[in-house]
């Protein structure tokens, strides 16, 4: 009888803390979302700084590189980690968009850009998707896609 008891308390602790941690978990998520975020915009400064006639780089894979294949390039910058440049990291899923670009002496350069961060699964991963436009601050989409209104603080 102690035992059920025992087992009882149990699993009532569970059932409370079950949820506590899966909104811990978004919350973490979410945080990770919007530092990577910073990270992908620090790096695009850095990309436009070293690579001016390129402008910034309007994908991913453009902003990574492993320093073992050569020297930084505009195709491969190294100016983030592998992980970041899949898209996916911590369950949110990141896209460069909405590349402007201007045509100077037969190059295009790119001139703007948007970054978004959308949850891999709304309400489990995140319940918010971000977006930061080109040396603009970070903004949130409540409906966690890409149409972000709402100034993270």
């Amino acid at each position: 009888m102690e035992l059920l008891i025992v087992i009882s308390i149990i699993v009532i602790l569970m059932l409370i803390a079950i949820p506590t941690a899966n909104t811990i978990r978004k919350h973490t998520d979410e945080v990770s979302a919007q530092k990577s975020l910073q990270t992908i915009e620090q790096a695009q400064s850095m990309y436009a700084t070293n690579y001016p006639v390129n402008g910034f780089a309007c994908d991913l894979k453009s902003l990574s590189g492993e320093p073992s294949s050569g020297p930084p390039s505009p195709t491969a910058a190294q100016l983030i980690n592998g992980q970041l440049a899949t898209g996916i990291k911590d369950g949110y899923i990141f896209n460069i968009t909405n590349c402007t670009k201007v045509t100077i002496n037969n190059n295009d350069r790119i001139t703007g850009y948007t970054v978004t961060a959308t949850p891999a699964t709304i309400g489990k991963t995140g319940d918010r998707g971000f977006c930061v436009e080109s040396g603009g601050p970070i903004k949130a989409d409540p409906a966690g896609g890409t149409n972000c209104t709402q100034m993270v603080q």
